[in-house]
Parts: C-alpha cells; sequence; structure tokens
C-alpha cells in the first residue's frame, strides 16, 4: 500500500468501508456492501457509489473478475489516520498540538493513567532523538 501524503479526511461510513477493505484485503463489492447493510443498513447500491467515490479520490483500487468488481484499499489506516489528525488539529487548534492535549485533559477524555503513559511515551521519544544525535 502506498503512504500518501495527500489530505484524506473520511466520513464515519467511509471510515467503516475502509475497515472492512483493510480487514479483508482483495473484497467484492457484495461482501463489503453485506458488512455495510449489517452495521449500517446501507444499500448496496450506496455501497458501490461509496466504493466508485473512494476509488476516483485514489483511496481504493478496483479489479474486475467476470461481472464482479473487488476492492483493495491503497491507503493505509494509519495514514489515514494521521491524515485526519492533522486536519483536525489545524482545522480546530490552528495547529497547536499542546492546545489540542490540554482541550482533552480539560474535557477529562485523558485520565491519570492516559497521561502517564504520554510522558512516557514523550520522554522515549526524547530519548530516542538524542540518541540519532549521537550518531
Amino acid at each position: 500500500m502506498a503512504k500518501s501524503t495527500k489530505t484524506v479526511v473520511l466520513s464515519p461510513v467511509q471510515m467503516e468501508l475502509m475497515r472492512v477493505l483493510w480487514a479483508h484485503p482483495d473484497c467484492p463489492t457484495s461482501e463489503v456492501a453485506a458488512v455495510l447493510a449489517a452495521s449500517r443498513g446501507i444499500a448496496h447500491t450506496t455501497v458501490a457509489t461509496l466504493l466508485i467515490r473512494l476509488e476516483k479520490r485514489g483511496v481504493v483500487a478496483s479489479r474486475r473478475e467476470g461481472r464482479q468488481l473487488f476492492y483493495r484499499a491503497r491507503i493505509t489506516e494509519d495514514a489515514v489516520r494521521r491524515s485526519m489528525v492533522a486536519e483536525l488539529l489545524e482545522r480546530m487548534f490552528g495547529g497547536d498540538a499542546r492546545a489540542l492535549v490540554a482541550h482533552l485533559v480539560e474535557d477529562e477524555a485523558l485520565g491519570a493513567e492516559d497521561l502517564a503513559a504520554l510522558k512516557l511515551l514523550a520522554l522515549e521519544d526524547t530519548q530516542a532523538e538524542v540518541s540519532r544525535d549521537r550518531d
């Protein structure tokens, strides 16, 4: 899967569709439609339209086998996550990551365990950076 530098922001339905493709690469339209019909009551034709639109955006690719279309993700879940978080960070917090974290702390979305884990992650990242600088 290609690593993308373009911004990819997906709706909740598109994200759920992509999760099907990440879990089941080379998936027929009918299988994606069955999953989304079960979870969201979405019609097969709507799923087909979503897939076509995502293909036009370069997010998925298709191949035809007989009368059936098979789809696969062209972008990783991590790349989408990074893109969507960057978009949120820029749009809602002017690119200020500290403001985002402060918001999460103030809204109690991050508890003491989460903050301890963040501190450890930051410490590890700092140590790795120092180590790279020495090499």
